[in-house]
């Protein structure tokens, strides 16, 4: 299957190619584009951007002293949905850098067997050498699209053979000038549905795992390479159309052609150099030892990512990684648990605390409407692939927002997440008519709305349980 370039990735790539993203990047500068995609919360914007300018400013210092200079990780403390993992992971696709969201909860759960916090460090080199080959592609599209081409050329016009071995001059041509011929078909997309013969390999036989003390990891070395003709070293013959012939061949050129060894000392060393980690649900986890109950493995969990985020090596499938300068965000919500509930040298591992405040009825409007993804253009988008166009008024954004603050002050606070329930809520009739709806131009004001969650916002207890 040929790799295609997420959109969220292709834009910053093509800056990145001549210039350090991060150093194109001042922490104003990085607010501001945070600011296109999340309202408010301007405490923990500037204290992402000022963390990621410092790595940029470490690199530039003498050695001896950039060894010495820590990561300055950060722990964002808030209720759910107002915007903790959104801005983490902004910044990581704005700086084109090796991003792991993780709950370090998960780690707590009985009988969690066969991975261990290390798995952390191994998920994120594995998302980097996924990046790194992304981009590498990229850079080779062409050449591996060309070479694709002559091999499907080849099929559709072998090669001129003689019995004796001698192509005559006149012969040669006829080829060539027939080649030329098929080739602009082939870029016209007019012999797409012809049918050829390929060799592909056969890949029936998945990937083996093995437990290991280091939980479940791939086999770093592939059988094939060891025992050629072995787990999809063979190959067998298949009749397919020209269409999916390219995909075949532009996938194994761009195989051939990306350098795998450089690729996986590219990725190590943006993981050092760049890699963001968030690591979410700290409060699950901050309790001291008690002796019985989770408290116990609480607090092991808490000893066992100190090293990870103190700075250690982590040996991986792709060389050992160092983690002193990843940048850890951690996040909860702590509001049983507190930060001073975390063993201490944790807690002295995130110097660098922000409150994200809960979210009121004028951010939720300024949610509905401003941000480049905002909840109101993406339902627009999707009904308008249907040939609907609908608008949704000012007061009827404005009933949606006070509906959403009422819902969660009165049941439980879930922050900008309770904006698509009631908006999936609110247009679940258009949605579910569009494709048959006769009239295409609707008009969504405060009575349609209160129309539609009437009966819900009456109910508390059907409330509870919808909205």
């Amino acid at each position: 299957m040929t790799i295609h370039l997420p959109k969220s990735l292709a834009g910053p790539l093509d800056k990145l190619r001549e210039k350090d993203r991060e150093a194109e990047l001042t922490p104003r500068e990085i607010t501001a584009e945070l600011d296109k995609y999340i309202i408010g919360q301007n405490a923990a914007k500037k204290a992402v951007a000022v963390a990621l300018r410092n790595r940029y400013r470490r690199r530039r210092v003498p050695a001896d002293l950039a060894d010495e200079i820590t990561p300055k990780n950060i722990l964002m403390i808030g209720p759910t949905g107002v915007g903790k993992t959104e801005i983490s992971r902004r910044l990581a696709k704005l700086t084109v850098s090796p991003f792991l969201k993780i709950e370090a909860s998960k780690f707590t759960e009985v009988g969690y067997v066969g991975r261990d916090v290390e798995s952390i460090v191994r998920d994120l080199v594995r998302m980097a050498v996924d990046m790194i080959r992304q981009e590498k592609t990229l850079e080779i599209r062409d050449k591996a699209s060309a070479g694709a081409e002559e091999k499907i050329l080849d099929l559709l016009l072998p090669p001129v053979r003689r019995r004796d071995g001698v192509v005559s001059d006149e012969d040669h041509q006829r080829y060539l000038e027939s080649r030329e011929k098929i080739r602009r078909q082939l870029r016209d997309g007019l012999v797409e549905d012809r049918v050829v013969e390929i060799e592909v390999r056969d890949r029936s036989t998945p990937p083996l795992e093995i437990f290991s003390n280091q939980g479940v990891e791939e086999i770093g070395l592939q059988i094939q390479e060891i025992l050629p003709g072995f787990m999809g070293g063979r190959t067998k013959k298949r009749k397919v159309k020209v269409s999916e012939a390219r995909e075949y061949f532009l996938d194994e050129e761009e195989r051939r052609l990306i350098d795998m060894d450089l690729v996986a000392r590219l990725a190590v060393e943006r993981v050092e150099r760049s890699g963001i980690v968030f690591l979410d649900e700290l409060d699950k986890i901050a309790g001291r030892e008690s002796g019985r109950g989770p408290d116990v493995s609480r607090e092991g969990v808490q000893r066992d990512l100190l090293p990870i985020v103190e700075g250690t090596t982590v040996h991986t499938r792709y060389g050992l990684v160092r983690t002193d300068h990843i940048l850890f965000i951690g996040a909860g919500a702590f509001n049983v648990a507190k930060p001073s509930d975390l063993i201490p040298e944790l807690q002295g591992r995130f110097p660098i605390r922000v409150e994200l405040t809960s979210l009121n009825k004028a951010d939720f409007v300024r949610i509905l409407t401003e941000p480049e993804n905002a909840l109101i253009k993406q339902y627009k988008a999707l009904l308008e692939t249907e040939g609907v166009e609908i608008t949704i008024t000012a007061d009827a954004i404005d009933e949606i927002a006070q509906t959403a603050e009422e819902v969660n002050r009165e049941a439980e606070d879930i922050g900008a997440r309770r904006l698509h329930t009631i908006m999936e809520k609110v247009l679940e009739e258009i949605s579910f008519q569009a494709p048959d709806i006769a009239a295409k131009k609707i008009t969504v004001d405060r009575a349609y709305v209160r129309n539609a969650l009437q009966d819900i916002v009456k109910n508390a207890d059907l409330r509870r349980f919808i909205l």
